[in-house]
């Protein structure tokens, strides 16, 4: 048998040294030596191989768009307690007044680029839809969808960023974007003046996902009060209307300033939701708890979240980096920690985006990354991009190692 890729000496996560072989899109063999030959050889050298990584939540739209407002707009968001995230928002709006769908397609490509070279296969974005943005941001989205199609699957949630109590018109926009193509219905709750508007946006996110049968992801609780509580109202929902298993909340940053008391209660219907979690630590001062959250088996992911865009001024799609900067930001440094992070940029957002088994087993699809690095640590040291990425068992970029191997320089190889 000839297969298409072999990947000679690389080291597994858990310190195994095999070849891989790749054959029709997945992964074929993993032994100690694979004997028969291959269109494509590929020697790792012993560093360290493993699944690529995924981003379960990317504002994608707004990417690239940090200086086209004061800095001062960020300053609320990002102060200790988050007590203006509501006002930045607010503020941030008005970057959507500039939209041009052309434009915004533009600089999605230059951030796909990017992810690409840094060794993501799969993105969850967030479109911003409301009175402002329209339809621009998503029809954008839509056609660098099909462009990226064997490169970087974009799976695309309807986004409304602004509310829909609060924003005249955003419920028809939501619906009309399900129509044009999202995957995934989007919603902000804790962003409504009231707690009965909060709970009316849940609804109607739920009303809206019912019609179109697809899954649910929401922000929510995204500030410094632990008053907030629509990621249980939220969770309850989504086991009342029966989308257990269907559902995501990125943010939750309430969830760190809750009574011991509340917290338990709250991870309980988490887990009876089935409920996946995607936190930001690298953009904000406040937190899910992880190691509670992981102890208790419930999805996490680390996301992308921004890229230069009104609440955060850093970010390129590296999601070694994100683990990094989170490792400080958690005070996770031990080998232990730094595989927990890892299965947060890699296994935990697979899981949570509904994609099959995101593991180097055979018969699983071959999305993986060849690092520069040999262990773990030396990974999220350098945060270097891969030597190579693999999308469905093809050689997608090659990035040549640079001589300190702190950086690298991304160059396409055959589409």
């Amino acid at each position: 048998m000839t297969y298409d890729i072999v990947i000679r000496n690389a080291r597994l996560r858990n310190g195994a040294s095999v070849d891989i072989a790749i054959a029709e899109g997945k992964y074929a063999a993993i032994e100690p030596q694979v004997k028969e030959a291959a269109k494509t050889e590929i020697s790792a050298d012993g560093r360290l191989v493993t699944e690529s990584f995924v981003i379960a939540q990317l504002h994608l739209d707004k990417v690239l768009t940090g200086d086209w407002l004061d800095a001062a707009v960020k300053s609320e968001y990002l102060e200790g307690t988050m007590g203006g995230a509501m006002t930045t928002i607010e503020r941030a709006a008005a970057v959507k007044l500039r939209y041009v769908e052309d434009d915004i397609l533009q600089r999605i490509r230059t951030v796909m680029n990017q992810a690409e070279a840094a060794g993501v296969t799969h993105i969850r974005a967030f479109i911003d839809i409301d009175s402002k943005a329209q339809l621009k941001a998503v029809r954008a989205a839509l056609r660098a969808r099909q462009e990226w199609l064997d490169r970087v699957d974009l799976q695309i949630v309807a986004f409304p960023q602004d509310g829909l109590i609060r924003e005249p018109g955003a419920e028809e926009l939501v619906r009309e974007a399900m129509k044009l193509g999202a995957n995934l219905v989007g919603g902000i709750p804790w962003i409504e003046f009231t707690d009965e508007d909060m709970r009316r946006h849940v609804d109607i996110v739920f009303d809206i996902a019912e019609e179109n049968d697809k899954d649910v992801a929401m922000l929510v609780d995204d500030a410094g009060d632990p008053d907030l509580r629509t990621t249980e109202y939220f969770a309850k929902t989504a086991i009342e209307r029966g989308w257990v298993g269907r559902v995501t909340a990125c943010h939750s940053r309430a969830m760190s300033l809750y009574s011991e008391v509340y917290h338990r209660k709250l991870v309980a219907l988490l887990k009876r939701a089935q409920m996946g979690i995607v936190t930001n630590p690298h953009t904000g001062p406040l937190h899910v708890r992880v190691e509670d959250l992981t102890s208790e088996g419930i999805p996490l992911a680390l996301g992308g979240e921004s890229v230069n865009d009104p609440y955060y001024p850093f970010g390129r799609c590296n999601m070694l980096e994100v683990a990094f900067v989170s490792a400080h930001t958690l005070w996770m440094m031990s080998p232990h920690h730094q595989d927990m992070l890892y299965n947060m940029i890699t296994i935990g957002p697979a899981k949570i985006m509904g994609l099959p088994p995101h593991s180097i087993s055979p018969g699983n699809a071959a999305d993986l990354v060849v690092l520069q690095e040999l262990t773990l640590r030396e990974a999220l040291t350098t945060h270097a991009d891969p030597r190579y990425v693999v999308r469905n068992g093809q050689v997608q970029c090659e990035t040549t190692i640079s001589r300190r191997g702190l950086s690298a320089v991304a160059t396409e190889t055959s589409r």
